[in-house]
């Protein structure tokens, strides 16, 4: 017997002493479960029951991997010191039984060390700092869970080298009735890891019924913090475990009106998760919850859902009564929610709060900037779809901004001209390497439908080399309308080559033209195409023809309104206020 137990996760010493090496007949033996092998053994060696594999196994240990009783009665009837012999993972064979799933060897073997007074055994912890409980329970062994407990109540007290203990663990995996058997030990550790407790581990996971056991045996465990400074309820909020915030609430409704240093109100984690409804459901238990933190930026829920684009949450504070008041507070730097909505580029949260009727727009912050003005700060973005339509939004709003973001628009139109000068060099390469070669392709195709015209040419006497279609009108407007994109297409490649100068502004004002340029001849291709097809089929397939040319005709169209969509539907959107300026720049 151990004179002193060891709670400690490092080696014990019954590892750094030496012993003889296992026979090979025994481990065989032990590993099969051979009991009457065993005893040939002993009867004629008896030490040799004391060797033991080079991971420090002894047989005892080998037949508890294995689960083999019958093997293990005999072995501890012949040598019972092997209960207490240690591998070099610091398992006994007690640990090695429930580690391996060998429930009823397990509970066989504790059995006997109760029964042999060997607690101090029983409370041994592996190179891990885990004792049997702790393997038990993350096993999924409750039953063996519940034994251990009832046999040796101060393996409950076991914490590992993670500072997880058995109620933490058990926890995590939602046993509910070892929990609960746990709580009732006086003693029992409830820590785990980072700081955490049982309570954490219950929300987290969403135990409904375990946070309940624990707030009626242990209601102070609600008020503890992790190394990042977050309690239970904060956990509910973030990971949005409405039925366990009922639980913690019903119980204790003070713990809605946590405000932390680090993280701020209840109702900021809530923003910036974006999770209405159990937001909702804390605001039904606490209807003045705080809403602003006390760290030293101030913010508001309203400034942390707008900050992290959770527009449903900003919906469900402007349609709050008693958050109404924080539509238009400041926060220490002076600005609002609308100050941040438009930093941010987000058309829909800007949209959400100027529908509010009480959004004030002329609020200054302490730089004395106007939300208008914050768009500044996002020049960025000012190529922007969402740039543009922020802007226009404002301007909509509040129309005495009307100087200022004309100011603004001028501003960026600047600075984004100054940008790209700039970066004239790689400018240049990627517009003319893309457009020559998309201007190429359509010059060598229409280059050899020239000489390739659909029903080919006469040979009757005074009429050879003539086209046989050539006084069909169809065929007239696919000469025409090859030859015009062909022209075109090269007059692009050509316009294209001259660019590589790389001078700035003839690649910002004759891109226009380039742009009109490419689409005739596009357009001319298409009807080129069309028209052919038609003057071959025309004549065999009338209906088919008309179907092949009018999709080749809709598809210049349909590529112009693809492109060109996202501009069109806010241009529709805004009306006549949109400006695409700046949307409309290289």
């Amino acid at each position: 017997m151990e004179s002193s137990p060891s709670n400690s996760p490092s080696l014990p010493e019954e590892v750094a002493e030496p012993h003889p090496e296992m026979d090979q007949d025994l481990l065989k033996a032990a590993t099969s479960g051979d009991s009457t092998l065993m005893k040939h053994y002993a009867c004629h060696n008896p030490g040799i029951l004391l060797g033991k594999t080079r991971q420090g196994n002894s047989c005892l240990h080998i037949a508890s991997f294995h689960g083999h009783k019958v093997f293990c009665k005999d072995v501890v009837a012949i040598e019972e010191s092997l209960l207490t012999a240690l591998n070099l993972d610091g398992e006994t064979p007690l640990i090695a039984a429930v580690t391996s799933n060998c429930v009823a060897l397990a509970s066989f073997l504790l059995m006997w060390y109760h029964s042999r007074g060997l607690s101090e055994t029983i409370l041994k912890q592996d190179f891990d700092g885990c004792n049997a409980l702790h393997h038990a329970i993350s096993c999924g062994h409750t039953g063996l869970a519940l034994q251990f407990i009832a046999a040796e109540p101060a393996l409950s007290e076991g914490v590992n080298k993670l500072d997880e203990s058995p109620m933490f663990i058990a926890a995590t995996r939602g046993f509910t009735g070892v929990c609960e058997e746990l709580l009732q030990t006086p003693d029992s550790a409830h820590g785990g890891i980072s700081g955490f407790n049982a309570l954490h581990a219950a929300t987290r996971f969403g135990s409904r019924d375990i946070a309940r056991i624990i707030m009626e045996n242990r209601p102070w465990m609600a008020r503890e913090s992790d190394t990042e400074g977050s309690t239970p309820l904060r956990l509910v909020l973030i990971f949005k475990k409405i039925d366990v915030l009922q639980v913690l609430l019903e119980h204790d409704p003070s713990l809605g009106y946590e405000v932390s240093e680090l993280q701020g109100t209840l109702l900021n984690s809530a923003a910036l998760e974006g999770h209405v409804d159990v937001t909702r459901e804390l605001l039904n238990y606490c209807p003045d919850a705080p809403y602003r933190g006390v760290s030293h930026d101030q913010r508001t829920c309203l400034h942390t859902a707008v900050s992290n684009n959770n527009t449903e949450f900003i919906e469900f504070i402007l349609k709050t009564p008693q958050l109404q008041k924080i539509v238009n507070m400041r926060d220490s730097n002076g600005r609002t929610a609308l100050h941040y909505a438009v930093e941010k580029c987000n058309p829909r949260a800007v949209a959400t709060l100027l529908s509010h009727k009480h959004i004030d727009t002329s609020v200054l912050d302490n730089q004395h900037m106007s939300a208008a003005r914050v768009l500044a700060s996002a020049f960025p973005r000012a190529k922007t779809l969402n740039w543009n339509e922020v802007s226009m939004l404002l301007l909509e709003a509040d129309p005495r901004e009307t100087t200022s973001i004309y100011n603004l628009h001028n501003e960026a139109m600047y600075l984004t001209t100054d940008e790209s000068r700039n970066q004239a060099r790689s400018l240049t390469q990627t517009y003319t390497s893309n457009t020559s070669l998309v201007a190429i392709l359509i010059a060598t195709i229409t280059f050899a439908a020239a000489f390739t015209l659909p029903g080919g040419y006469n040979n009757d006497a005074g009429s050879e080399g003539l086209p046989i279609m050539s006084k069909k009108f169809a065929f007239q407007a696919f000469l025409i309308s090859d030859v015009i994109a062909m022209c075109s297409s090269f007059a692009v490649a050509f316009i294209c080559i001259i660019a590589r100068w790389e001078d700035y502004e003839f690649l910002l004002y004759y891109r226009s033209f380039t742009k009109k340029l490419m689409w005739l001849a596009f357009m001319a291709t298409t009807t080129a195409f069309s028209t052919g097809i038609y003057t071959v089929l025309a004549p065999r397939v009338h209906w088919l023809a008309i179907a092949i040319c009018a999709m080749a005709a809709l598809l210049p169209i349909s590529t112009w309104l693809l492109g060109k969509w996202p501009v069109l539907k806010l241009r529709f959107r805004l009306g006549r206020t949109f400006n695409s300026g700046l949307l409309d720049m290289v």
